[in-house]
Formats: structure tokens, C-alpha cells, sequence
């Protein structure tokens, strides 16, 4: 058979094609664009006290985050902050409860299935601000008080569960069944399958949904604007400061919360690594 001959390639020259360059020079575009505004805020926020809130910069000092947390001024920042952390974390635990147990119901077919999977994620289609009216009229209705720990945790539970279950049924479906067939054989109960067999080999996806909640928990804004009642949560704080407070504890307030998500993410990332480390020495030890 006549053998095919291809076209020769062309020596390299070194040299880079010239939509690299274009495309090099949009990704940094992007990227100034993304983050110029946040650096902008963490640097303004380290001004002096005569410093005001554009460039240049007026000194370099902690002035004004200390200013954050002492003066009235500024407003109710540690009440709001103290408010988001513990309803983000009541989200997060009731979050990763019910995904948790959702997955382990979804793993069979039922009567119904497809009408409570669609009513669970039904929430994400709505707008945020429409369903925080809804709520806040339906409490009004029946006589029910609005406060951050009723009718804004119901809110927001709206929003983080449909994201919460969508993750665990990700990570259900490459649970091989078999393990929790071995753990019958020998013995264990179905409240020692879940405990000891379940429950270790899904830690990575329950903290992925822990992690996932309590993120958009604490930065939840539009379903609890009119949910809260009269105490602010943390994002609804931040709004409010944005009407009165004209000085750079506002960034210092941007800068202190992005630290403390950046916190939250790292304890998360290094949980998650502590458990795969400990899974994969674990056979190593036997």
C-alpha cells in the first residue's frame, strides 16, 4: 500500500504566535478588574487618621480598624458580626444535617422523589429579594415576629439547602454501597454503618457542604433585608454604613471580614487534608 506522507512541521523559532499575546494581555485585564477594586479597599484601609477614602494615601497606621470597633459612629459592627457568625453557624449545622440525610434517602427511588427534589431546589429560581418579601409577609400574616434567628434562618435556609444537597448527592453517587455491606456482615448496626463507615468516608463532601453553607450564610443579603428583623446581620450592616459612614472604617470592615473568610476557608482546606492524610495512612499502618 502507497505510503501516506504528512507535511513536515516547521521548526520552532522560540518565538510566541501573536494572539498569546492577545489573550495574555485580556486574562490580565480580567484579572486587574477583578481584584483591582478589593486591593484598592485593603489599602486604603491601612490610612492614617487624616486619610479620607480615595487616593493618595495620608499615612500608614491601624487607625481606623481600631476606630471599628470602638466608635458609635461606625455603627453596630460587633453585634452584626457576632449575629452573622452564629446564624451562619446554626445554618451550616442544620445544612449539613438535612443534605446529609437527603442523600442517604435519594439513593433509592420513591414515590414522589422527582416532586421533593424539584421543591428543594425550586428556591434557587426564585429571586432572592421576592422570596425575603415572601417570608417577611407570610410572618406578618400569621402574627410571627421577624428576627435574625427565626425568620431570617428559615430565609436563608431556603438558599443554602438546595446548594447543600446538590453537593451531597455529588459525592453519594461515588459511595460504593458494598462498604456498608461489609460493615453488616460483621456485625454493625445501621447506627454504627452510619457512624463509623458513612460518616468517615464522606467527611471531605459534609465539610465541603459545611464550608459551602456557611459562606453563603454570612454573606447572605437580599432574603434577609427584610427578614432580620430590627438587629442587622454583618451584610446588612456593611449597607447600611454605606448611607452614613463616610471614612475608611468601611474598608477596614471590607478588609477584617475578607481575612476572616480567607480564615474560615483555610481551617476547611486544612481539615479536608488532615482527613485524606489520615485515609491514606491508614492502610499504610496495616
Amino acid at each position: 500500500m502507497p505510503v501516506r506522507r504528512g507535511r513536515a512541521l516547521a521548526p520552532s523559532t522560540g518565538r510566541r504566535p501573536w494572539t498569546f499575546y492577545v489573550l495574555a494581555t485580556l486574562f490580565t485585564l480580567y484579572v486587574i478588574a477583578l481584584y483591582g477594586p478589593m486591593v484598592c479597599i485593603y489599602i486604603l484601609s491601612f490610612q492614617d487618621v487624616r486619610g479620607g477614602l480615595v487616593f493618595p494615601m495620608r499615612g500608614l497606621s491601624l487607625h481606623w480598624f481600631v476606630d471599628l470597633f470602638t466608635q458609635v459612629r461606625t455603627g453596630d459592627v460587633k453585634g452584626a458580626f457576632s449575629r452573622s457568625i452564629r446564624l451562619a453557624v446554626v445554618v451550616t449545622l442544620i445544612t449539613v444535617v438535612i443534605s446529609f440525610m437527603s442523600g442517604l434517602a435519594f439513593r433509592k427511588r420513591f414515590a414522589g422523589d422527582s416532586v421533593v427534589f424539584y421543591l428543594m431546589i425550586g428556591s434557587l429560581v426564585a429571586p432572592g429579594l421576592v422570596l425575603g418579601i415572601g417570608v417577611g409577609l407570610i410572618c406578618n400574616v400569621l402574627g410571627i415576629e421577624t428576627s435574625w434567628y427565626t425568620t431570617a434562618l428559615g430565609a436563608q435556609l431556603s438558599w443554602t439547602l438546595p446548594f447543600g444537597v446538590l453537593v451531597m448527592f455529588a459525592v453519594m453517587s461515588r459511595f460504593d454501597s458494598a462498604w456498608e455491606e461489609a460493615a453488616r456482615d460483621l456485625g454493625a448496626s445501621p447506627w454504627q454503618t452510619t457512624v463509623l463507615v458513612i460518616v468517615p468516608i464522606l467527611a471531605p463532601g459534609l465539610v465541603a457542604v459545611a464550608l459551602f453553607g456557611f459562606t453563603l450564610s454570612y454573606d447572605e443579603f437580599t432574603r434577609t433585608l427584610l427578614t432580620a428583623g430590627s438587629l442587622n446581620t454583618l451584610p446588612l450592616e456593611i449597607w447600611s454604613m454605606t448611607l452614613n459612614v463616610t471614612s475608611p472604617s468601611l474598608y477596614a470592615l471590607g478588609t477584617v471580614t475578607t481575612l476572616i473568610s480567607f480564615l474560615i476557608i483555610g481551617v476547611c482546606l486544612g481539615t479536608i487534608a488532615r482527613i485524606q492524610k489520615r485515609r491514606a495512612a491508614g492502610p499504610a499502618a496495616h
